[in-house]
């Protein structure tokens, strides 16, 4: 008999892990309570990254005239521009539908069952979905997480404002607030700041997106205030509404006033309610489920993936955990997810993308190192496209020449790390990435170059 897999959750760690599991011939069954995509498709990374890509179009097209492009009446392209949100957000949703029903059409397609409904596990091997018992060998957990929301914040969904609730807005606001200055704070800011909204941006740490490169956050933040983003440091105590805009509180007392506020501080895992723990899954102090690097929790034969495990909040970090959650309970090969070699991007405009070691992990180790950076604006494809922002920085061990990291900031930075990644997946030296050929001109050029400068430690000087 093949072996019986249940999944619960149909976000990328979900859907992915149903997709191995079936292929090695499991039965497999996906419960999904909301929709098929979980909240990477349907309230998270692509309706989030739609809206940025608008305000990057916007941006491109608002520096037209410094390429000579002008409108047929010898006016500025720029004058002729405004935002439809209303336009926007309906194109969001059509794409989180169309996203949602091309999984479900894969899964159809795999033989795989869904189910729609609310799972609880009934024991390690038994998880019940309404009046339905499904019977499993093998179970995977991969429910997700959702806003935090702050007590005295709470979210009213229409001037208070999760980022689950952001694409039900008819018109820009005229002046939104947004508290947390976190991967998703910034992103969003930075977008509607784009797209013409006022913004002011509430940062708790010292700098926006504290946990990047120290280079990448500073240059963000200047990017920020050159278009006119203010910029507050504190904590929210308190947001409200005060007639037709809001009002925040910050600890310190001082007041903030606009239209519309976004809560951005956080999430927090959907384990409650399933019978994890009487089943056996050991939770921590937040409710993330405790994985090891196979996806296995403390209940033999229950596994866990994605952000309701804490792990790294990534699309790409929870389908992989997935998958190594599927071939580990079928007794196919695995490989251990090793963080170290995840490559992540953050959809500012530019956008911040890195991999591997950070400096000051590489400082908190004591390796031995050298760093490389480049400005973009020195690349001739750069110049062409009318970049004028961003650079790259390669971290080199001093003896080997291994790449142990590096950090993009610029135009779809997200696309250029990939050959970075590689060569911290594949323990490449700077010598191999720089032997590589480039396309003459293009942005990736720069990489190459980053490179070269780190031949022999020192001898060309970084």
């Amino acid at each position: 008999m093949s072996p019986r897999v249940v999944i619960i959750g149909g976000g990328p760690g979900g859907y992915e892990a149903a997709l191995v599991a079936v292929k090695a011939g499991a039965e497999v069954t996906l419960v999904e309570r909301h929709g098929l995509g979980g909240n990477a498709v349907l309230t998270d990374v692509v309706p989030s990254k739609t809206v940025i890509a608008t305000a990057e179009w916007l941006t491109i097209a608002l520096r037209a005239s410094e390429l000579g492009i002008r409108r047929s009446d010898g006016g500025e392209i720029a004058h002729a521009l405004s935002v439809d949100l209303a336009e926007v957000n309906a194109r969001v949703k059509r794409l989180v539908a169309k996203q949602s029903g091309d999984i479900a059409d894969r899964m159809e397609r795999n033989g795989i069952t869904v189910l729609e409904g609310e799972a609880r596990l009934d024991g390690p091997q038994r998880v019940v979905v309404g009046d339905t018992v499904l019977e499993a060998d093998a179970v995977l957990v991969a429910v997700g997480a959702r806003p935090r929301i702050v007590p005295g914040c709470e979210p009213d969904g229409e001037r208070i404002l999760t980022w689950t609730q952001l694409y039900d807005l008819a018109e820009l606001p005229e002046h939104l607030i947004v508290v947390g200055s976190g991967v998703t704070g910034a992103e969003f800011a930075g977008a509607y700041r784009l797209l013409g909204a006022d913004v002011t941006l509430v940062a708790s740490g010292d700098r926006v997106l504290s946990r990047e490169d120290p280079d990448a956050s500073a240059h963000l933040t200047e990017v920020f205030k050159e278009r006119g983003m203010h910029l507050v440091g504190g904590r929210a105590s308190a947001v409200e509404r005060a007639g037709d805009g809001v009002r925040v509180t910050l600890e310190d007392g001082s007041v903030l006033e606009g239209s519309h506020c976004l809560m951005a501080v956080g999430s927090v895992p959907n384990t409650e309610g399933l019978g994890l723990e009487e089943a056996g899954v050991e939770l921590d102090e937040r409710g993330l489920i405790r994985v090891d690097k196979v996806s296995r929790t403390t209940a033999r034969g229950i596994y866990a993936a994605g952000d309701c495990t804490g792990v790294l909040p990534l699309a790409s970090v929870a389908a992989t955990q997935g998958r190594i959650a599927m071939a580990h309970a079928l007794g196919d090969a695995v490989t251990p997810i090793d963080l170290k070699l995840v490559a992540s991007n953050v959809f500012t405009v530019p956008e911040i993308a890195s991999v591997g070691l950070s400096e000051a992990e590489l400082q908190e180790r004591g390796l031995f190192y050298e760093v490389s950076r480049l400005d973009l604006a020195r690349n001739p494809r750069a110049k062409m496209l009318g970049i004028d922002e961003g650079f790259v920085k390669i971290f080199g061990h001093t003896v080997t020449g291994q790449v142990f990291g590096a950090v993009l900031v610029g135009a779809r930075a997200g696309e250029h790390i990939y050959p970075l990644s590689l060569a911290v997946a594949k323990h490449l030296t700077v010598d191999d990435v720089a032997a590589a050929f480039t396309v003459y001109p293009s942005l990736s050029g720069t990489v190459s170059e980053a490179a070269r400068r780190l031949h022999g430690m020192g001898a060309a000087g970084a």
